[in-house]
């Protein structure tokens, strides 16, 4: 009973607060000091015509830096949850990877032949994404996120394939140290950490411009669509009931 009513409250003190948020809230007709800046300076700034990566990738890259963080943090903890533990004799655990062995079946020519198809389609278009990410909408997550969709689709399509656990894990940490050498010349070099304009920042609106921008996304989607793909590489490990 007691229980019941502590959570009545609760959940009565969030409905008033979000009632108070919502009942008090009124839309900006006009940007803020920093906004304002930002959609002033920011493209000649940055010569980058999409303004919001030049916000996430440059004026706010230290918290760009956290998420890619997190994100590590994430896919390690996954990792270490699903991490199996041996126990008992050796005869013991031989039977009980009988017993729990997954058996795949084949898939049929017309799944392989459009995985064959679609997959390097997939992986080509999320590389599209952060590479052209700062000149249309995209960058290093989505691409990322577009990278690891084509490895499930893999996993799904081709459940006994296989995936490099070493290649993983040696383009995520590439990834991720390259990133921070981008940020920290961007200290040394420029304004910043991640400062774009360590390098030549180009003609505005061409492939080749914005600086280091392009390169910081090609890292970011590198380390997230790896990151993300050993998640689902865990996940199928342990349906399967590998160590």
């Amino acid at each position: 009973m007691i229980k019941r009513l502590f959570i009545f409250i609760m959940l009565a003190m969030m409905a008033f607060m979000f009632f108070k948020l919502g009942a008090s809230y009124q839309e900006r007709d006009q940007l803020g000091k920093l906004g304002h800046y930002y959609a002033e300076t920011g493209p000649s700034e940055l010569n980058t015509p999409n303004l919001v990566t030049a916000v996430v990738v440059t004026y706010r890259g230290l918290d760009t830096l956290g998420e890619v963080t997190v994100l590590f943090i994430s896919a390690a903890g996954v990792g270490l949850l699903l991490r199996r533990t041996r126990k008992g004799a050796d005869e013991d655990e031989d039977e009980d990877n009988d017993e729990s062995a997954v058996i795949h079946r084949p898939a049929s020519e017309i799944v392989e032949t459009a995985t064959q198809l679609l997959l390097p389609m997939v992986m080509l278009f999320g590389v599209y994404v952060f590479i052209n990410g700062h000149l249309s909408p995209g960058g290093g997550f989505q691409g990322g996120a577009i990278i690891a969709s084509g490895t499930m689709f893999l996993l799904l399509a081709l459940p006994e394939s296989h995936i490099s656990r070493l290649l993983i894990s040696l383009m995520e940490s590439l990834s991720g140290f390259g990133y921070v050498v981008v940020g920290v010349l961007g200290v040394i070099l420029a304004g910043g950490f991640l400062d774009n304009r360590i390098m030549d920042t180009g003609v505005y609106g061409d492939l080749f411009s914005a600086g280091a921008i392009p390169i910081i996304y090609v890292f970011i989607g590198l380390k997230v669509g790896f990151e993300l793909s050993a998640v689902l590489d865990r996940f199928r490990r342990e349906q399967d009931g590998a160590g």
